[in-house]
Parts: structure tokens; C-alpha cells; sequence
């Protein structure tokens, strides 16, 4: 891990702390809690661990849920996936880190998730997916990193047209930092006049960073966001009050200007640097009613959109579908 890098982070363009970082008149953002994810499965069988399980869901609005899958090495026979299931009024954001999965939906979209990529599936007004790995990886076993994301919509746009987004590893915005000692992917969202690929319809901002060890990243953080810091791998801090977090770790920060992380000088052998997801939205402040695969404002509509998944209103199964 991780599976985009690049050798020379010197030819990458550079993330400016804002002015007045240094003098103390830029604001870091301050850490309100700091969570462990507790491991479950999901789908068929495969491990995850609930990033935001345990913490108050104003605090992590416009974000529902998150997964991350793995890491695990699989044995021949293993590698495991999801059935074909319904969604409606929110979005789902598949990041591989490492490993393959394949997509497929009910309005057409689809292809393979490979080292690096991400699926963004507006759910919207309703779809049905299935997300299992190639039938080549099911034989052979092998590495399997990722994170699932849940991004909620508004009201006034739960019931849009689904919608699907390849992209690509290749079109992952790559940064760094002046000094080189991190690695920053801008999957969504703009950061110090760089934009992301993602084109999302709740403002927000994903990033992965890779920080080395003993450094210091620091990332400027648009004050109308939350700011939430996954620890995908590794050990370090977070804020400058220095708060320790270690894999599985999620930290919920508090207003601010900057986004402030660090990476301990000793990491494990298997993942040599701090991994990092930071992620930031503008609050939608609507209430939420989530229901196994949907995500809607009252019970009524949750009631409602199970009647129109069992009634075939949210999309059919296509013709020489995955899982056949």
C-alpha cells in the first residue's frame, strides 16, 4: 500500500499551508474525539472495519457511513463480494486501494476497480449494483485494500437520476507538500486551488495522503467544512495538541483553517508510512432516516423505497449480469 506513488514527489505541484500558518494566525483545527472502528463483515463474508461507528452523526454530516475493506491477504478460493442489492438517496464511493473488484449496475454503468481507482455511484432516485471480485483473483487469492463511503444528499436531490463515475487512477490530482514529506491524492473536492476528479453533487473534499515518517503535514481546510482523519495504516498525531492515532482510528476535528497530521518516525514494516483519509464536507443539517441500503429524510420514504425496490421501480437486473 498504496497503490498509486510516485518516485520523484519533487515534479509534483506543491500544497501551501495558508499564510499565517506559521506565525500562529491561521487556526488549527482542534481534535473532539478520537474513535476506534470495530471489525465486522460485510456482503459475502468479507472483513471491514465501521470507521464512524460511535460517533454523533451531526458531526459527521454530509458523510453516512464508511467501510474499510480489508487489509487482507486472501488465499485461493477466498476473495469474497456483494449480491445484487438497492440503493436510493445518497451516493456510494468505492476507493481500492489495493486489489480488483468489478462494478455493475442497473442503468449500465461498470468496468473494473483497480489499484488506485474509485466508483462513484450516485444512488439517487434508485439503482440496483453488485460489486464481487474477477473470477481470476476468486482463483488465485491476493491482496484486498479498500474503503466504501456513504455521501448523503440533500432533500431537494434524493430523488435525482442515478448516476456512475469512472475514475481512473490515472486522474487522481497528485500533490505534496513543500518539504516532500507526504504523498497527497485529491480523489474530490479542491484544496489550495487544486481540483479533484470527483464531481459530487454535496460539496465536499476526499483525500489520501501518504505522510513519511517524522513529518509533518499541514492542509488547508475550508472553514465550511467538517474535517474528519481516517487512519488507514500506521501510527502518528493529529491537531497540534499531538493526539496519538494508530490504524482504525477515526479523528473528528472541530473548526479551523488547517488540517494538521504527523507521521511517527517508527512505523511497522508492512506499511512504512502514515495512511491517511481525510475527508470534509459542508453539513446538509436535514434529518436522516437510514435504512439497510437507503438513506432518506423520514421513515416514510425509507417504507416507500423498499415497496418500490420489491415492486421493480428501481431498476432490473441486466442480461448476462455479474453473479450469473
Amino acid at each position: 500500500m498504496p497503490a498509486v506513488d510516485v518516485d520523484d514527489r519533487g515534479s509534483l505541484p506543491t500544497v501551501v499551508a495558508p499564510e499565517g500558518a506559521a506565525a500562529g494566525t491561521v487556526r488549527a483545527r482542534p481534535v473532539l474525539s478520537v474513535t476506534t472502528a470495530p471489525a465486522g463483515f460485510e456482503g459475502e463474508g468479507f472483513p471491514v472495519r465501521r470507521a464512524f461507528a460511535g460517533v454523533e452523526r451531526s458531526l459527521l454530516d454530509p458523510f453516512v457511513h464508511m467501510d474499510q475493506m480489508g487489509e487482507v491477504e486472501y488465499a485461493p478460493g477466498e476473495p469474497k463480494g456483494t449480491p445484487w442489492h438497492p440503493h436510493r438517496g445518497f451516493e456510494t464511493v468505492t476507493y481500492m486501494i489495493d486489489g480488483t473488484f468489478q462494478h455493475q449496475d442497473s442503468i449500465g454503468g461498470g468496468g473494473t476497480i483497480a489499484n488506485g481507482a474509485t466508483q462513484w455511484m450516485t444512488a439517487g432516485s434508485g439503482i440496483l449494483h453488485i460489486e464481487r471480485p474477477p473470477e481470476d483473483l476468486v482463483a488465485s487469492g491476493g491482496l484486498f485494500h479498500g474503503i466504501q463511503l456513504w455521501v448523503n444528499l440533500p432533500r431537494a436531490e434524493k430523488m435525482t437520476p442515478p448516476r456512475y463515475q469512472d475514475i481512473g487512477a490515472g486522474r487522481v490530482a497528485l500533490l505534496t507538500t513543500p518539504d516532500g514529506g507526504a504523498l497527497v491524492r485529491l480523489i474530490a473536492g479542491d484544496l489550495a486551488g487544486h481540483a479533484g476528479p470527483g464531481a459530487t453533487h454535496s460539496p465536499m473534499a476526499m483525500v489520501h495522503a501518504s505522510v513519511s515518517p517524522g513529518a509533518v503535514l499541514v492542509l488547508p481546510w475550508r472553514t465550511d467544512f467538517n474535517a474528519l482523519v481516517y487512519v488507514l495504516a500506521g501510527r502518528g498525531t493529529v491537531g497540534e495538541e499531538r493526539r496519538p492515532v494508530q490504524t482504525g482510528q477515526l479523528a473528528v476535528l472541530g473548526s479551523g483553517d488547517t488540517v494538521v497530521a504527523a507521521a511517527s518516525q517508527g512505523q511497522e514494516s508492512r506499511s512504512p508510512q502514515l495512511e491517511l483519509l481525510l475527508l470534509g464536507g459542508r453539513p446538509i443539517r436535514e434529518p436522516v432516516y437510514a435504512y439497510g441500503p437507503f438513506v432518506m429524510n423520514t421513515r416514510e420514504e425509507v417504507a416507500q423505497a423498499f415497496e418500490d425496490y420489491q415492486a421493480g421501480r428501481l431498476g432490473s437486473i441486466p442480461a448476462g449480469h455479474l453473479g450469473s
